[in-house]
């Protein structure tokens, strides 16, 4: 791929990760009150819902442009209320810091899954696949499937290096919240109604635009 393409390419990606969106709240949200493990687990989930957007992408520019234009709306709107449902869960939530540790209340398993499901319906990352990856993704550049590698491998390493660094300084400031379990509440559900709102947004403009 030609240097300039990527590095534009780049600005992009580090431009669209680094907005405040539901897959930066997921991650945060599960390092305040799940800890390390669970701070890594959302981010390992949200890494692979990236490589499944890269799939879509790859798919979308070789071959799929008459068929996906119709499917996406409809992928967005379920991704707003899977985020909506979400939101709502941490909002009426009552979780303090130490309990959570101690009691494993949420399987590593179930974060990771719900890290791939909150990354793959985020109408943010579809929109930018939609948008982008025609205009960088190109016959001219050599191999489709290299093409996708690159940007996959590029999409997931900035994922982790924002994800994981801002899961990393949640916990900094997690050991002075275990001691002020109304402060942890308050932030989880603080939380999930930054991400209610965030996904009644993103609803709105996929209904608009339907």
């Amino acid at each position: 791929m030609d240097a300039s393409a990527l590095w534009l390419y780049f600005v992009l990606l580090v431009g669209i990760i680094v907005v405040p969106g539901m897959d930066m709240l997921f991650v945060l949200a599960n390092a305040l009150t799940g800890g390390r493990q669970a701070g890594v687990a959302a981010t390992a989930g949200i890494m692979l819902g990236g490589i499944c957007h890269t799939i879509f992408g790859t798919i979308f520019v070789t071959g799929l442009s008459t068929l996906l234009p119709v499917v996406a709306p409809a992928m967005m709107v379920a991704g707003s209320l899977y985020m909506m449902w979400i939101g709502f869960t941490l909002s009426r939530s009552a979780i303090a810091v130490d309990r959570v540790e101690a009691a494993a209340a949420r399987p590593l398993g179930t974060i990771l899954a719900q890290g791939v499901l909150t990354c793959v319906l985020n109408p943010k990352a579809w929109l930018f696949v939609l948008a982008v990856y025609p205009q960088f993704m190109k016959p001219i550049y050599g191999p489709i499937w290299l093409q996708a590698l690159i940007m996959g491998t590029m999409t997931i390493t900035v994922q982790m290096v924002v994800y994981g660094g801002l899961a990393l300084a949640a916990l900094r400031g997690r050991d002075a919240l275990t001691e002020n379990h109304a402060a942890t509440v308050w932030i989880g559900r603080g939380a999930g109604l930054l991400l209610m709102a965030v996904a009644a947004f993103t609803l709105f403009r996929a209904i608009k635009g339907m």
